[in-house]
């Protein structure tokens, strides 16, 4: 597939709904995915006369994140594409981790969104970063669920979160910049081998064709029997549904923890994806504990991640508050 304006339009176009003139925001690195991925939105929400902002957030993490953020946005305006930089709290920055940086970012950007009634917020996840998700996930040993890895359409806080550039590889996105002359910095983090990600890619750098053409083979029977596999969880699942409100779900304990962990595991993340309005679940440990003292049965009150599990008698109750 060619990555071109008209090209992103008409696949854009195809797959996502949106509002008459629509406001849509795009997460902004300053690095040539997040580029590239911002001048594509720019082309479409002109086509559709409508608002876009740019958000560039300074995580901190970096001495000069500062004026990376003040280039950006500077460089930006000369393009004509308006940008608010939006900068973390010294007092969230204690780790200085990719993960907490992560956390801080996502949180900051959703925030911007709903106080701004932006419905839709892009994000420049492409091939290569997926399938960097897929082998991280792999080697932490997660289930079937999470070696899918990131998806193009998810909810984070109540805001739609796009990922449309997940087919296309990174040499597609600097090329396209080569084209349009499209100016970016790159982030001295993404060649730290003192974190995960950096080392992965590294890897696949330095791997045979063969490995990598293995590697992307896993990767996309999982991307096909996915589908497959999370009907049958929602299947299961509503099967056993005794009670469903916007606060808590009740579900026959019997059913469930006669069902093997992997079942039982997506089943509580399926539920807690409902309860919470977000696609992100909680890790597997957490739910592994659970799924232990639940074919024990001798728990009465468990807490995952904010979500209260109650036993009483022979159902389950999930909800956000102790009830």
């Amino acid at each position: 597939m060619k990555l071109t304006n008209k090209e992103f339009i008409k696949n854009i176009e195809k797959k996502y709904t949106f509002e008459k003139k629509p406001s849509i925001a795009v997460a902004v690195s300053g690095g040539p995915d997040s580029m590239s991925l911002l001048f594509l939105v720019n082309a479409f929400i002109k086509y559709k006369k409508g608002k876009l902002i740019a958000l560039i957030v300074d995580h901190r993490i970096r001495k000069n994140s500062k004026e990376e953020a003040n280039f950006i946005s500077t460089y930006l305006d000369k393009t004509n594409i308006n940008s608010q930089i939006l900068t973390v709290n010294k007092d969230k920055v204690s780790k200085k981790s990719m993960n907490e940086a992560r956390n801080n970012r996502y949180n900051l950007l959703t925030d911007f969104c709903i106080k701004n009634n932006i419905l839709h917020l892009f994000i420049a996840h492409h091939k290569d970063d997926n399938l960097e998700t897929f082998l991280n996930r792999k080697i932490a040993g997660s289930d079937f669920y999470g070696l899918k890895s990131m998806s193009e359409l998810s909810l984070h806080n109540k805001v739609f979160i796009i990922r449309p550039l997940l087919n296309f590889s990174k040499k597609k996105l600097l090329d396209y910049n080569k084209k349009n002359k499209i100016e970016y910095i790159n982030d001295p983090s993404n060649f730290n081998l003192d974190y995960s990600r950096p080392t992965i890619r590294n890897f696949l750098k330095q791997s045979d064709q063969k490995i990598i053409k293995e590697i992307n083979k896993d990767f996309e029977n999982i991307l096909f029997y996915s589908p497959y596999f999370i009907q049958m969880i929602s299947e299961i699942l509503l099967n056993n549904i005794v009670h469903v409100d916007s606060k808590k779900i009740v579900v026959g304990i019997d059913n469930i923890k006669n069902l093997n962990n992997i079942n039982s595991e997506n089943i509580i993340r399926r539920i807690y994806q409902f309860l919470f309005y977000q696609s992100k679940a909680p890790r597997s440990k957490k739910t592994r504990i659970l799924i232990s003292e639940m074919k024990k049965l001798n728990f009465n009150i468990f807490n995952v991640k904010g979500m209260i599990v109650k036993k009483n008698d022979d159902f389950l109750t999930f909800s956000r508050n102790s009830i």
